[in-house]
Protein backbone atom coordinates (compact mmCIF):
# COMPACT_ATOMS: atom_id res chain seq x y z
CA UNK A 1 0.00 0.00 0.00
CA UNK A 2 2.79 2.43 1.09
CA UNK A 3 5.11 2.26 -2.10
CA UNK A 4 2.27 3.96 -4.62
CA UNK A 5 1.75 6.30 -2.73
CA UNK A 6 5.46 7.23 -1.77
CA UNK A 7 6.18 7.41 -5.17
CA UNK A 8 3.38 9.84 -5.99
CA UNK A 9 3.52 11.76 -2.80
CA UNK A 10 4.22 15.45 -3.96
CA UNK A 11 1.38 15.13 -6.83
CA UNK A 12 -1.63 13.38 -3.98
CA UNK A 13 0.01 16.04 -1.39
CA UNK A 14 -1.09 18.49 -4.14
CA UNK A 15 -4.41 17.46 -5.27
CA UNK A 16 -5.29 16.19 -1.52
CA UNK A 17 -5.03 20.51 -0.77
CA UNK A 18 -8.14 21.34 -2.13
CA UNK A 19 -11.51 19.80 -2.30
CA UNK A 20 -12.17 21.24 -5.71
CA UNK A 21 -9.59 19.21 -6.80
CA UNK A 22 -10.86 15.61 -5.34
CA UNK A 23 -11.95 14.32 -8.57
CA UNK A 24 -8.62 14.29 -10.02
CA UNK A 25 -7.27 12.63 -6.58
CA UNK A 26 -9.69 10.23 -7.16
CA UNK A 27 -8.09 8.89 -10.27
CA UNK A 28 -4.85 8.56 -8.82
CA UNK A 29 -6.33 6.87 -5.93
CA UNK A 30 -7.95 3.91 -8.56
CA UNK A 31 -4.40 3.50 -9.88
CA UNK A 32 -3.31 3.08 -6.65
CA UNK A 33 -5.95 0.77 -6.04
CA UNK A 34 -5.04 -1.49 -9.06
CA UNK A 35 -1.37 -1.60 -8.10
CA UNK A 36 -2.04 -2.95 -4.96
CA UNK A 37 -4.55 -5.33 -5.69
CA UNK A 38 -2.27 -6.69 -8.54
CA UNK A 39 0.68 -6.26 -6.94
CA UNK A 40 -0.32 -8.54 -4.12
CA UNK A 41 -1.59 -11.04 -6.25
CA UNK A 42 -5.19 -10.27 -5.68
CA UNK A 43 -7.34 -10.62 -9.03
CA UNK A 44 -10.34 -8.54 -9.36
CA UNK A 45 -12.76 -10.68 -11.71
CA UNK A 46 -16.04 -7.46 -11.72
CA UNK A 47 -19.51 -8.52 -13.14
CA UNK A 48 -21.82 -5.60 -13.37
CA UNK A 49 -25.64 -5.71 -13.83
CA UNK A 50 -25.60 -1.95 -14.54
CA UNK A 51 -22.91 0.70 -14.88
CA UNK A 52 -23.06 4.08 -12.89
CA UNK A 53 -24.22 6.84 -14.73
CA UNK A 54 -21.31 9.33 -14.60
CA UNK A 55 -23.30 12.42 -14.41
CA UNK A 56 -24.98 11.37 -10.88
CA UNK A 57 -24.67 10.65 -7.15
CA UNK A 58 -25.36 7.50 -5.72
CA UNK A 59 -24.82 5.68 -2.60
CA UNK A 60 -22.35 2.70 -2.78
CA UNK A 61 -22.83 0.16 -0.10
CA UNK A 62 -21.26 -3.20 0.31
CA UNK A 63 -20.39 -5.78 2.40
CA UNK A 64 -17.13 -5.52 4.51
CA UNK A 65 -15.23 -8.24 5.93
CA UNK A 66 -11.22 -7.00 4.71
CA UNK A 67 -8.99 -3.91 4.23
CA UNK A 68 -8.77 -4.93 0.78
CA UNK A 69 -12.59 -3.57 0.42
CA UNK A 70 -11.48 -0.25 0.25
CA UNK A 71 -9.05 -1.20 -3.01
CA UNK A 72 -11.85 -3.26 -4.73
CA UNK A 73 -14.73 -0.97 -3.95
CA UNK A 74 -12.13 2.06 -6.01
CA UNK A 75 -11.17 -0.65 -8.18
CA UNK A 76 -14.94 -1.30 -9.19
CA UNK A 77 -16.43 2.07 -9.08
CA UNK A 78 -15.28 4.98 -11.62
CA UNK A 79 -17.63 7.85 -10.31
CA UNK A 80 -15.49 9.77 -7.68
CA UNK A 81 -17.12 9.47 -4.51
CA UNK A 82 -16.23 9.75 -1.09
CA UNK A 83 -15.88 6.82 1.63
CA UNK A 84 -17.27 7.44 4.96
CA UNK A 85 -14.84 5.53 7.36
CA UNK A 86 -13.82 4.84 10.54
CA UNK A 87 -11.42 7.05 12.32
CA UNK A 88 -8.93 4.23 13.60
CA UNK A 89 -7.44 3.49 9.97
CA UNK A 90 -5.58 6.83 10.08
CA UNK A 91 -3.11 5.60 11.98
CA UNK A 92 -1.83 2.97 9.26
CA UNK A 93 1.64 4.38 8.62
CA UNK A 94 1.13 6.83 4.83
CA UNK A 95 -1.77 5.22 4.18
CA UNK A 96 -3.48 7.27 7.12
CA UNK A 97 -2.32 10.40 5.94
CA UNK A 98 -4.23 10.58 3.11
CA UNK A 99 -6.88 8.66 4.12
CA UNK A 100 -7.52 11.30 6.75
CA UNK A 101 -7.50 14.32 4.28
CA UNK A 102 -9.96 13.03 1.95
CA UNK A 103 -12.25 10.57 3.73
CA UNK A 104 -14.90 11.15 6.30
CA UNK A 105 -14.19 9.94 9.33
CA UNK A 106 -16.22 8.97 11.93
CA UNK A 107 -15.50 7.79 15.90
CA UNK A 108 -18.04 5.30 16.53
CA UNK A 109 -18.05 6.12 20.57
CA UNK A 110 -18.97 9.78 19.96
CA UNK A 111 -22.23 10.85 19.61
CA UNK A 112 -20.92 14.31 17.87
CA UNK A 113 -18.50 12.83 15.81
CA UNK A 114 -21.79 10.57 13.78
CA UNK A 115 -23.64 14.34 13.49
CA UNK A 116 -20.72 15.55 12.23
CA UNK A 117 -20.48 12.97 9.73
CA UNK A 118 -23.73 13.39 8.49
CA UNK A 119 -23.15 17.21 7.81
CA UNK A 120 -20.44 16.68 5.79
CA UNK A 121 -21.29 13.88 3.59
CA UNK A 122 -24.47 16.02 3.05
CA UNK A 123 -22.28 19.00 1.95
CA UNK A 124 -20.65 16.30 -0.34
CA UNK A 125 -23.62 14.93 -2.09
CA UNK A 126 -24.85 18.63 -2.42
CA UNK A 127 -21.78 19.10 -4.65
CA UNK A 128 -22.39 16.20 -6.46
CA UNK A 129 -19.95 13.99 -5.35
CA UNK A 130 -20.98 9.71 -4.46
CA UNK A 131 -20.99 8.59 -1.17
CA UNK A 132 -19.63 5.32 -0.36
CA UNK A 133 -20.63 3.49 3.28
CA UNK A 134 -19.93 0.12 4.57
CA UNK A 135 -23.38 0.21 6.51
CA UNK A 136 -22.14 -2.65 8.91
CA UNK A 137 -20.17 -0.15 10.50
CA UNK A 138 -17.24 -2.18 10.59
CA UNK A 139 -16.20 -6.14 10.20
CA UNK A 140 -18.23 -8.32 12.62
CA UNK A 141 -16.58 -9.63 15.60
CA UNK A 142 -17.93 -13.31 14.88
CA UNK A 143 -16.43 -14.50 12.02
CA UNK A 144 -19.41 -16.84 11.30
CA UNK A 145 -21.74 -14.29 10.63
CA UNK A 146 -21.87 -13.72 7.00
CA UNK A 147 -23.10 -10.27 7.20
CA UNK A 148 -24.34 -8.12 10.12
CA UNK A 149 -26.80 -5.64 10.90
CA UNK A 150 -26.87 -2.91 8.78
CA UNK A 151 -26.54 1.00 10.24
CA UNK A 152 -28.96 3.65 9.14
CA UNK A 153 -26.91 6.51 8.33
CA UNK A 154 -26.19 5.44 4.56
CA UNK A 155 -30.14 4.89 3.93
CA UNK A 156 -31.23 7.75 5.83
CA UNK A 157 -28.47 10.40 3.38
CA UNK A 158 -29.91 8.11 0.55
CA UNK A 159 -33.35 9.08 1.11
CA UNK A 160 -32.56 12.43 2.26
CA UNK A 161 -30.80 13.26 -0.90
CA UNK A 162 -33.53 11.17 -3.02
CA UNK A 163 -30.45 9.38 -4.70
CA UNK A 164 -30.27 6.23 -5.53
CA UNK A 165 -28.56 3.50 -3.61
CA UNK A 166 -26.28 1.05 -6.04
CA UNK A 167 -25.38 -2.67 -3.84
CA UNK A 168 -21.72 -4.29 -4.59
CA UNK A 169 -21.16 -7.39 -3.13
CA UNK A 170 -17.89 -8.72 -2.45
CA UNK A 171 -17.36 -12.42 -2.07
CA UNK A 172 -13.65 -13.44 -1.81
CA UNK A 173 -12.65 -10.54 0.51
CA UNK A 174 -12.53 -12.20 3.59
CA UNK A 175 -10.96 -15.24 1.94
CA UNK A 176 -7.91 -13.56 0.26
CA UNK A 177 -6.94 -11.02 3.39
CA UNK A 178 -8.82 -10.81 6.18
CA UNK A 179 -8.20 -8.67 9.59
CA UNK A 180 -7.24 -11.67 10.89
CA UNK A 181 -2.89 -11.98 10.86
CA UNK A 182 -1.39 -13.50 8.46
CA UNK A 183 -4.41 -14.63 6.90
CA UNK A 184 -5.58 -15.45 3.54
CA UNK A 185 -3.47 -15.41 -0.26
CA UNK A 186 -3.10 -14.24 -3.54
CA UNK A 187 -6.01 -15.26 -5.83
CA UNK A 188 -9.31 -14.12 -7.52
CA UNK A 189 -11.35 -11.71 -6.00
CA UNK A 190 -15.01 -11.58 -7.45
CA UNK A 191 -17.46 -8.81 -7.15
CA UNK A 192 -20.50 -8.18 -8.30
CA UNK A 193 -22.50 -4.64 -9.57
CA UNK A 194 -25.76 -4.90 -8.75
CA UNK A 195 -28.74 -2.93 -10.40
CA UNK A 196 -29.20 0.72 -8.30
CA UNK A 197 -32.41 0.93 -5.70
CA UNK A 198 -34.05 4.30 -6.40
CA UNK A 199 -35.35 6.37 -3.13
CA UNK A 200 -37.85 8.40 -5.32
CA UNK A 201 -41.09 8.98 -3.17
CA UNK A 202 -39.54 7.07 -0.10
CA UNK A 203 -39.47 9.65 3.15
CA UNK A 204 -37.77 8.75 6.37
CA UNK A 205 -40.68 6.78 7.75
CA UNK A 206 -39.64 4.24 4.99
CA UNK A 207 -36.26 3.99 6.16
CA UNK A 208 -36.57 0.63 8.05
CA UNK A 209 -37.80 -1.61 5.20
CA UNK A 210 -35.31 0.11 3.01
CA UNK A 211 -32.35 -0.60 4.76
CA UNK A 212 -34.07 -4.22 4.86
CA UNK A 213 -34.48 -4.44 1.47
CA UNK A 214 -30.64 -3.65 0.56
CA UNK A 215 -29.12 -5.76 3.44
CA UNK A 216 -31.77 -9.23 1.95
CA UNK A 217 -30.34 -8.40 -1.68
CA UNK A 218 -26.65 -8.62 -0.77
CA UNK A 219 -27.49 -10.98 1.99
CA UNK A 220 -28.81 -13.44 -0.31
CA UNK A 221 -25.70 -13.52 -3.26
CA UNK A 222 -23.66 -13.79 -0.30
CA UNK A 223 -25.62 -17.16 1.03
CA UNK A 224 -26.42 -18.51 -2.66
CA UNK A 225 -22.30 -18.21 -3.17
CA UNK A 226 -21.73 -20.44 0.31
CA UNK A 227 -24.13 -22.79 -0.74
CA UNK A 228 -22.69 -23.56 -4.23
CA UNK A 229 -19.54 -23.58 -3.00
CA UNK A 230 -20.36 -26.56 -0.31
CA UNK A 231 -21.79 -28.42 -3.60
Amino acid sequence: MAAPIILMFPLLLILTSREQWYPQFFVFARIWAKIVLYGSGLIPMVSREQRPDRNRSYMFVANHTSMSDIMLMLHCVKNPFVFVGKKELTKIPVFGFFYKRTCILVDRNSQKSRKEVFDRAQARLQKGTSICIFPEGGVPDDESVVLDEFKDGAFRLAIDHQISVLPLVFLDSKKRFSYTFFSGGPGVMRARVLKEVSTSGLTQDHKKEFKKEIRDIILRLLEDDLVQKQK
